[in-house]
């Protein structure tokens, strides 16, 4: 049996190095190889992500991402067991309430203006409301236009950038600091319509001036407005190809 020198030299002691005389590890050539292949190997292994709203995935934490239900596996969207909202709405279509129920209209008969206009995309359009602003949050930007974001993806992250965290928001919002880095979920359906998830947001999201639970889906019609953050005021709409 040898072993290795830290010089390089392959020792016939396990004390001092035959060859040289250096002090030496005492443990065998192949042994200490292995380990020096095992530890490059888990330096060299990446910090993995969820590629759907960009949340670090934990190591033996499964096959779901614990923020948007992403399946590592399969590549599906959502698959993770959360509660909808039964949403009641006037006529006029403004949200009374949002209590948990058992059924939520995206999981019934898509909206009348779904059904009727196919194919369907959903855009979001951003905007600064200084009404919104509460005595605690900074002065509203004024020179902020409107932006317009199509949602592109069946799982859109609404928060704001940040390079050192790897998370990259569909819909940023790095103008207003209130917002958290990721803030919720714009999900589309298989029947193609839409929902949104406040994913445990530190502020909070509002649906229609209503506040929503956190991690449970609210579906979501042309039209909607929801509100998030100082003063950012997002309007949903619905966009026939």
């Amino acid at each position: 049996m040898t072993y290795q020198c830290l010089k390089g030299h392959e020792s016939t002691e396990s004390d001092f190095c035959s060859e040289c005389g250096a002090k030496i590890l005492g443990i065998p050539e192949q042994e200490l190889a292995k380990n020096i292949i095992s530890s490059t190997v888990l330096q060299t292994i990446s910090v993995e992500t969820c590629p759907a709203c960009s949340a670090p995935r934990e190591p033996n934490s499964g096959d779901f991402c614990e923020i948007c239900g992403y399946n590592f596996v399969t590549g599906a969207h959502g698959e993770l067991a959360i509660g909808k909202a039964e949403v009641v709405r006037e006529a006029g279509g403004e949200i009374l309430s949002s209590p948990l129920g058992s059924q939520s209209p995206a999981e019934g008969n898509p909206p009348a203006a779904l059904s009727q206009q196919s194919p369907i995309v959903w855009e979001v359009i951003v905007t600064i409301d200084p009404s919104l602003r509460n005595l605690e949050s900074p002065e509203a930007p004024t020179n902020q236009p409107p932006v317009i974001f199509r949602l592109e993806k069946d799982s859109n992250l609404i928060g704001r950038l940040s390079e050192i965290r790897g998370i990259h928001p569909e819909v940023p919002l790095d103008f207003d600091d209130a917002v958290s880095r990721r803030h919720a979920l714009l999900n589309r359906q298989a029947d193609g319509t839409l929902t949104l998830r406040d994913i445990d947001s530190a502020n909070g999201t509002k649906l229609n001036g209503v506040e929503l639970t956190p991690m449970v889906d609210a579906p979501l019609q042309d039209g909607d407005e929801f509100t998030l953050g100082h003063w950012t005021r997002i309007t949903v709409k619905s966009v026939a190809l």
